[in-house]
């Protein structure tokens, strides 16, 4: 139980060093941006689980997104600096990337609780694809 709780604590470290360094940076969107982003990602992943206009496969696929975002255990481990979050990073922007297909623009505006423009820059780099 000890090193979950130690892992979550050197996460939660890193990213909060992350939002300082950028509000430092005079970058105080994007900090509040980088801040916002996993919360609003798993508010996001919840909604889109309950809504019937999102298929059963997809679902098991949030689910599973959910549950990697949430587990301690990482390829990469989380006190890497910049390197740690990334595997949540590529797992939560691939599993956007299905949804957007799968479940349509319109379902995941509606279900997102946080800034409108940050969901536009990541359905913008989805588009670039």
């Amino acid at each position: 139980m000890r090193t979950p709780l130690l892992a979550l604590g050197i996460a939660l470290a890193i990213y909060l060093l992350l939002a300082v360094t950028l509000v430092l940076a005079g970058r105080r969107t994007a900090a509040r941006e980088a801040v916002t982003l996993l919360p609003n990602l798993v508010l996001l992943f919840k909604d889109l689980i309950r809504d019937p206009r999102v298929p059963r496969g997809s679902k098991w696929l949030l689910a599973l997104g959910a549950a990697w975002v949430a587990s301690p255990i990482d390829l990469l481990p989380e006190f890497l600096p910049v390197l740690g979050p990334l595997d949540d990073a590529v797992v939560a922007a691939l599993i956007l990337h299905h949804l957007l297909k799968e479940a349509g623009e319109d379902v995941l505006r509606e279900h997102w609780r946080g800034d409108p423009a940050t969901l536009d820059r990541l359905l913008r780099s989805f588009a670039a694809r």
